[in-house]
């Protein structure tokens, strides 16, 4: 085989104008560049942020000198490959202009051959300045488009908002949750490819119809060859090897291979099954000699996005393998606003820690990036399906051809990377705009439509048609055709009227919910606005105190002091929490220990939600919170920080997902209604032990009762009256436990509190701790106590998390956690924890 890829990676980089050169890392951007140059300081430090902005009105030059290897240069057809320039390029070779780049998300392949030289090459690639790229087109439109997270006033632009006119990363220029860095640079990898005869340069496993008994495929070979002969095409993969002769012309050959795989081993989703994958290997034979080669993995599956009528409205759930799939997880936005500083391993926490908190769905949301391979090789691994959304998100876009040709070949570009990847199981075209514009709802939205005469509302609300109704969907045909699709997140259905619009009422497509929190609405309310696929809902905390230290001193630990204000995103986000927290907790003594209870807060707020959600399975068949990871250090909805430090929300969200578990409903304060769910697809022989305790220990009631859970289903099992229950007993110095037994284990369990958590008597408890290292890297905690415990928050001196953390405690009760060390390849297992402590809510209150 006659094929070489050879990366580019020495490059310098320059102010365009300046003469001095400095190193880049590429793949990578000018601002982290800048910082390891020691150009500017921490991006992300205090309020540096804001010092920063001039960086993004600047063109930026990026060169590299290279002597291509004389093997390579002796190849018939020689091309550079660029797979992703951040965003406005121009790009020469050995002076000459070879390519002007204007889209993040494309793939760009330049034939170089006769531009290569048997010697000393320069490659040179200006980035222009984003900004000063697009202000012409917002005055050239003459009028703003709705971009309500561009943070154009921190970048020094007033209100002229540009970032709808850039194929380039939405939250670049700010978010709710995210600073305002607009990068430029060579964000993914640059190489050269030369081949001489033929070549495969694309292999898509079409699954036509995959059963357990057979899987139909076709197998779509993509061919290059510079001349025309007669070869054989041989496909193999495990259990699987066939051939047949085929023509191949010169040019690009696309053929077509229909075969089958009796039995297959299905992939299936983390929880339901093994996420099985298979290697499928296309090879160009001529007599006996292999003359192009490529392979692809990926998992056999069926995938059906599942809409029906019935008496409420209309389903809307992943079915799987035949199977109705309960969607648990988390809203994923990019891990870095520098995205090249994540690594391989960084992707592999994540998605680790989605495993071990039960998840089996991340939605990849429309602000950020497509994601690296990496990220969708784990979560196909890993066994999490991938909500995919297309890279737009709350705000209305251009519709001119060039915008729309330039999105076609994105969604090309990307389908065709993408489409192999077993746990992509729906595409979505935008995030939130059809619900904020609301085009059939005079007064509905977001209030943006205000803004506009009748015919701009109608010309925006074409080219919103044209990309997410025609664009979207025919490049889904023709590049991944069978895959699921769905215009909007949140959508009703498309059906061109005000009943298309998503509200928190709807009973048919999916939710995002929001009362709680942007409008104070009570935790309560979760119980009352439950769609049928909950796609966002959150709540908002601040990382823990060493991950504040990270980025602010001491001296800044106020909630209004300018780094707080700096690091939170969301207006009186702050503040918001305060006002949540006065409401729902004891007050905390300082500001340490506000950072505690705001995470205790968002915890609890968040098990509300995915609790009332999956206890009404299978009317709701789907639950996402806002939002799993952050892209910097920051006050944010995210359940881990940028750190990769588990909050509360993370621990509570592995329980409250457990494929196998126990959720107690007492919504209307005169029931208690126990809910058994089960998300195994086999009936499960349980029992559930009620014990009415007081804070003391002290049994005051205790029954067992046997149950037969249902397979895949969510079911009430008992319920009994508060007041029969509680009887004599003081509410404010009482609890109830609920455990889910079987085999003789506690498999789940749930406190019950009679009274809010401002209203419990809390004392302050003597907590023993007993520490087990076996010798063999393994340390266990066991954890006991002499009055009630409540929120027992174990920290370590060593990166990692436990098995469990941020639970409550009851005399009598051992609790055993284990420690799990973060490891380099971003695994956790075993390790040293170092130094243990451990506090519980009454060392963070005013008792």
């Amino acid at each position: 085989m006659n094929e070489i890829k050879w990366e580019l990676k020495e490059w310098t980089f320059a102010a365009s104008g300046e003469n001095e050169r400095l190193p880049a890392v590429v793949p990578g951007c000018v601002h982290s560049d800048l910082y390891r140059n020691n150009k500017i300081p921490d991006p992300y430090y205090g309020t540096n942020e804001h010092d920063l902005q001039w960086i993004d009105k600047q063109d930026w030059v990026y060169e590299t000198t290279f002597t291509a290897p004389s093997e390579l240069l002796r190849q018939d057809n020689i091309s550079l490959v660029f797979d992703g320039l951040d965003t406005y390029a121009d790009v020469e070779l050995n002076g000459e202009r070879i390519l002007s780049a204007d889209n993040m998300f494309r793939t760009w392949n330049v034939p170089v051959k006769t531009h290569l030289k048997d010697g000393e090459n320069t490659l040179r690639i200006l980035f222009r300045s984003p900004i000063n790229e697009d202000l012409p087109k917002l005055e050239k439109l003459g009028y703003a488009l709705p971009a309500s997270n561009d943070q154009s006033e921190l970048g020094g632009l007033g209100d002229k908002r540009v970032s709808i006119f850039a194929r380039k990363a939405p939250y670049h220029y700010g978010w709710d949750w995210g600073p305002r860095f607009v990068t430029s640079g060579i964000w993914r990898a640059v190489r050269l490819e030369a081949w001489t005869g033929q070549r495969i340069t694309d292999l898509f496993i079409r699954q036509n119809e995959v059963t357990a008994s057979k899987a139909k495929l076709t197998a779509i070979v993509t061919v290059e060859s510079d001349r025309d002969f007669e070869g054989r095409l041989r496909i193999s993969a495990e259990g699987l090897d066939i051939d047949r002769t085929e023509q191949i012309s010169r040019g690009e050959n696309t053929i077509r291979f229909e075969f089958e795989v009796d039995d297959p081993k299905l992939w299936w989703s983390r929880g339901l099954g093994d996420a099985h994958l298979y290697t499928f290997t296309a090879g160009i034979l001529e007599g006996e000699s292999l003359s192009a080669e490529k392979s692809v993995r990926t998992g056999l599956r069926s995938v059906k996005l599942k809409r029906e009528k019935d008496g409420a409205g209309a389903s809307f759930y992943i079915e799987l393998n035949g199977v109705p799939v309960f969607a648990k997880g988390a809203n994923h936005i990019p891990n870095d606003n520098f995205e090249t500083d994540v690594t391989r391993e960084r992707y592999r926490y994540e998605i680790v820690s989605a495993a071990e908190a039960n998840m089996n769905m991340l939605r990849v949301w429309g602000g950020g990036i497509y994601e690296e391979d990496d990220f969708y090789e784990l979560c196909d691994e890993y066994g999490i399906m991938v909500w995919q959304d297309f890279m737009f998100a709350c705000s209305m876009y251009p519709g001119d051809e060039d915008f729309l040709e330039s999105v076609r070949h994105e969604a090309e570009d990307n389908l065709l990377r993408l489409r192999n990847h077993p746990s992509i199981v729906l595409w979505c075209g935008n995030n939130e705009i059809d619900s904020a514009w609301a085009h059939y709802i005079p007064d509905g939205g977001w209030g943006w439509k205000k803004d506009y005469t009748k015919e701009q509302q109608n010309s925006i609300w074409a080219d919103y048609e044209a990309i997410f109704h025609r664009l979207l969907p025919t490049a889904i045909s023709k590049m991944a055709p069978g895959a699921e699709y769905w215009p909007s997140s949140p959508l009703v259905s498309l059906s061109n009227d005000e009943k298309q619009h998503a509200h928190p009422g709807t009973s048919e497509g999916d939710i995002h919910y929001w009362g709680v929190w942007h409008n104070s609405e009570p935790f309560e309310n979760y119980n009352k606005y439950i769609g049928r696929f909950m796609s966002e809902y959150g709540f908002q905390s601040f990382p823990e105190h060493k991950s504040v230290l990270q980025y602010a001193p001491e001296d800044a630990l106020q909630l209004d002091s300018k780094i707080m204000l700096a690091h939170q995103k969301n207006g009186r986000g702050n503040f918001l929490i305060k006002e949540y927290m006065d409401k729902y907790l004891p007050e905390p003594k300082d500001f340490v220990s506000f950072l505690y209870m705001s995470q205790v807060l968002q915890a609890e707020a968040m098990k509300s939600a995915i609790e009332a959600h999956r206890r009404s399975m299978p009317y709701c068949m789907g639950t996402l919170y806002w939002q799993m990871n952050d892209s910097w250090p920051v006050a944010s909805w995210s359940g881990i920080d940028y750190y990769g430090r588990w909050k509360a929300l993370h621990y509570y969200a592995r329980r409250s997902f457990r494929d196998l578990s126990v959720s107690i409903d007492g919504t209307n304060g005169e029931d208690l209604n126990f809910h058994i769910l089960n998300d195994h697809l086999q009936v499960e022989s349980v029992s559930l032990r009620l014990r009415l305790l007081s804070f003391g220990g002290d049994v005051l009631h205790e029954q067992v009762l046997p149950i037969e859970a249902k397979a895949n289903s969510a079911e009430k099992v008992h319920s009994v009256k508060v007041t029969e229950m509680l009887g004599e007993e003081i509410p404010e110095r009482t609890v109830l436990l609920a455990e889910l037994e079987q085999n003789g284990l506690v498999i789940d369990q749930r406190t019950h509190y009679f009274v809010p958590a401002r209203e419990i008597e809390l004392a302050a408890p003597h907590i023993a701790i007993t520490r087990n290292d076996d010798g063999e890297g393994r340390t266990t905690i066991t954890l006991e106590t002499d009055i009630l415990a409540k929120q027992v928050w174990l920290t370590a001196e060593a990166e990692g998390v436990f098995t469990d953390n941020y639970f409550d405690l009851l005399p009598g009760e051992k609790a055993t956690v284990e420690f799990r060390a973060r490891q380099i390849d971003g695994t956790l297992s075993h390790g040293a924890p170092g130094a243990v402590a451990v506090q519980s809510m009454a060392d963070f209150i005013k008792l």
